[in-house]
């Protein structure tokens, strides 16, 4: 097989049924087709890969992967995905997924039919897609504290002492609004399926090149979702933030404090997504959503 990837990086998602002979039967795949197969080393400390599997791949960290992979294929769910996109996207290399979770909105490849969808793939069969993600700078006494990427949402909530937040919100520094809450969603089309959607966002087609603003339980009734283009810078002043964190892809936080300035814009690298031939936005929709299904 000619393929235009040599050199294919694995990702593993832990402590998941059947994931050794998953892994298994895709470093066989890859094996015989002569492409070089590096390994995510967790895959070895969590028992995901036999010896034999691990003699055949060369074993790297996670962080090393998009630096000498020219394709990475994430055995797991949305969640493991979401890890290995903040690590990837820097590198600009396509990523593929393989649904070993539960909802599989963004891992598409079933694990079933992986061996021959993945082989029409590796020979040019698949339909590309370019992910925007959300890249969060937080200012504290006017200096830069860290910087973090999320692929679904940064989301500014409350902490454990379950006060509300206050806090007022920019877009392209202009005044917005000022809003005392649980929190605030900010999401880009990718997450507009997660904790957005249950927060009352809307669904956004997923090459759609914008963000939402999503109130979590704001007093004023008012408050509304809001779309803007992903050319718009948005800066949250906290004036009073409690114990508040923020949370990116609901997999890392960073504590606030009060007048922090947490300062998001688009990322400058897209994630490359590689779907099967075959795949739907909209029929995706339907089958993790179950719309049209009988409610009772």
């Amino acid at each position: 097989m000619i393929s235009q990837f040599k050199h294919i990086g694995i990702v593993t998602r832990p402590q998941t049924p059947r994931i050794q002979e998953t892994l298994h039967t895709l470093v066989d795949f890859l094996h015989e087709k002569k492409l070089d197969i590096y390994l995510d080393e967790a895959s070895l400390r969590d028992g995901s890969a036999c010896a034999e599997d691990a003699e055949r791949c060369h074993i790297l960290d996670k962080g090393s992967l998009g630096k000498k992979c020219d394709l990475v294929i994430v055995l797991g769910g949305d969640g493991t995905f979401l890890s290995v996109a903040r690590i990837i996207a820097p590198f600009r290399v396509p990523v593929i997924g393989v649904n070993q979770g539960h909802l599989g909105f963004l891992t598409q490849v079933p694990r079933e039919n992986m061996t021959p969808i993945l082989n029409g793939m590796l020979s040019g069969k698949y339909l590309p897609e370019e992910r925007i993600l959300l890249e969060t700078t937080l200012i504290r006494d006017g200096e830069a504290v860290t910087t973090s990427l999320a692929l679904n949402d940064v989301v500014l909530s409350r902490g454990g002492a379950g006060q509300m937040i206050e806090f007022e919100v920019f877009i392209n520094k202009e005044f917005v609004y000022t809003q005392r809450s649980d929190g605030l969603i900010v999401s880009t089309p990718t997450g507009s399926t997660a904790y957005a959607l249950a927060a009352g966002g809307p669904i956004m087609q997923a090459s759609l090149r914008a963000f939402t603003l999503v109130p979590i339980c704001p007093q004023s009734m008012t408050n509304r979702p809001i779309a803007v283009a992903d050319t718009c810078e948005i800066e949250i002043l906290v004036t009073k933030g409690g114990d508040a964190r923020a949370h990116f892809d609901g997999q890392s936080f960073i504590d606030i404090h009060t007048f922090d300035r947490i300062k998001i814009h688009r990322y400058r690298h897209p994630l490359r997504v590689l779907h099967p031939t075959d795949y739907q936005y909209y029929k995706t929709l339907r089958q993790k959503l179950h719309w049209g299904e009988q409610l009772v």
